[in-house]
């Protein structure tokens, strides 16, 4: 099959809906319920711990039961809470991670109780504008859900997340114009269907790390997870939230990190068909194995963002803004202009596009290598001032600089009359050892 399956969307009987979308309501929760237990057995692992093991085979159910005794546990809310604001936050972000599995394509054209059906609940020409769309509606869930707490760590955290959402988006949504660019269409089943030859994470492969880097800053996993940043803000914009509505803000994020690794895999990676040597099997693209295939590969992505949970520190939030907004975004666009150059060379037969793309992917490495020694050079200049400023101060310290009495650092010295010299008008005492003993026999006396 290599054309699109808009003919077959739209003609389901009711009933085929309805079963869909039960089906992809149950895969969505029993796939977030395992990656919840393989998340703590992995991270375990890499802690030499031994995880979940009691609760069912291989602690399995110990994910079902977390949920059950979430469900139970008593409600706490704060009086200061807006209470249809708060109780509405946690449904928006839970509905809007499900709705946006509505156009994901899980496998071909398949026969369910003699009905011919595409593994897909629908298609159209802009479903994956349809997915960021989608997305960004889910952020109001978590913005709502900070400010109708009450409270201001809460609050803060909405803050982060909302700032942290949107500037990951835009370098998000533009990786996604390159493979429009290539694809022609914007329709999940019209990209798979283009990919039949050759993956385009290895023709488009700039647009696949730059989306890789994004999702993991749009689902506020570590080392982006600062919208709950624990050190900082206790637990962020779900704070003041409990039981129920704490589960729902809980399953939406597993479901957001299901959602961008389904869009990984449909975008980049081929959507369900088979992987190479598989795909040499006649029947690896037909019937219902694509769906197989299609959840080795999410689980593939689920696991890096496990990995990278267990390995990398939390970046600075200066930091994680910087990269966005600096690097990720302008390197996208220049990556849109280099794709669609190579686009209108092929068309007219100048170059081919295999040659301008590599040419182009080598272009933005100078670039990132110019730009990282600038900004090493950037940061010995800045040390270099710092520790001056530092040799300054220690030259001359004082310790009632800023209306508060300090400690000297290490290497500083500072002239200090204490109170005895004061009343004789003779000693001066330039030790710091001097004046600890000194104030002894002050407080002796």
């Amino acid at each position: 099959m290599t054309g699109s399956q808009f003919g077959l969307f739209g003609t389901d009987p009711w009933w085929l809906v309805i079963l869909k979308v039960v089906a992809i309501f149950v895969m969505l929760v029993l796939i977030t319920l395992f990656t919840i237990w393989w998340e703590r057995r992995v991270v375990s692992r890499m802690q030499h711990r031994i995880g979940p093991n009691r609760t069912g085979p291989f602690g399995l159910l110990q994910s079902l039961m977390d949920g059950i005794k979430l469900a139970l546990k008593e409600e706490i809310i704060p009086k200061t809470a807006h209470m249809a604001v708060y109780w509405l936050a946690p449904v928006i972000s839970a509905t809007m991670a499900f709705l946006a599995f509505a156009v994901i394509p899980f496998g071909p054209t398949v026969s369910i109780f003699g009905v011919e059906t595409p593994l897909q609940l629908t298609d159209f020409p802009v479903s994956v504008l349809y997915v960021l769309a989608i997305a960004s509606i889910g952020i109001y869930g978590i913005v709502l859900g900070g400010w109708a707490s009450g409270s201001t760590y809460p609050l803060l955290g909405g803050l982060r997340s909302s700032a942290q959402m949107i500037s990951y988006e835009i370098a998000m949504g533009l990786s996604f114009v390159a493979v429009f660019l290539y694809a022609g269409s914007m329709s999940t089943s019209q990209i798979v269907a283009e990919q039949e030859t050759v993956w385009f994470a290895v023709i488009l492969l700039p647009s696949f790390l730059i989306y890789c880097t994004a999702m993991v800053g749009e689902t506020n996993r570590a080392p982006f997870d600062l919208p709950e940043a624990e050190g900082e803000l206790v637990g962020g914009f779900h704070t003041e939230y409990s039981s129920l509505k704490f589960a729902l803000f809980f399953l939406a994020e597993y479901i957001n990190m299901v959602t961008v690794s389904a869009m990984a895999t449909t975008l980049f990676l081929g959507g369900w068909r088979a992987p190479w040597p598989l795909s040499l099997w006649a029947g690896a693209n037909e019937g219902w194995w694509p769906m197989l295939w299609w959840l080795v590969k999410v689980q593939i992505f689920i696991f890096v963002f496990i990995w990278l949970r267990g390995t990398l520190p939390r970046m600075r939030y200066d930091q994680f803004m910087k990269f966005g907004w600096k690097v990720l975004i302008p390197v996208s666009i220049v990556w849109i202009m280099i794709v669609s150059v190579a686009r209108l060379l092929r068309n007219e037969g100048s170059f081919s596009a295999t040659e301008i793309l590599v040419a182009g992917a080598a272009l933005i490495v100078l670039l990132l290598a110019v730009s990282w020694v600038a900004q090493s050079r950037q940061d010995r200049r800045d040390r270099k001032l710092a520790d001056a400023e530092a040799a300054a101060q220690a030259r001359g310290f004082d310790p009632m600089a800023g209306s508060y009495p300090v400690p000297p650092l290490p290497g500083q010295t500072f002239t200090y009359t204490s109170r005895r010299a004061m009343a004789q008008g003779t000693t001066i005492v330039q030790d710091p050892a001097a004046e600890v003993a000194d104030d002894g026999r002050d407080s002796n006396a």
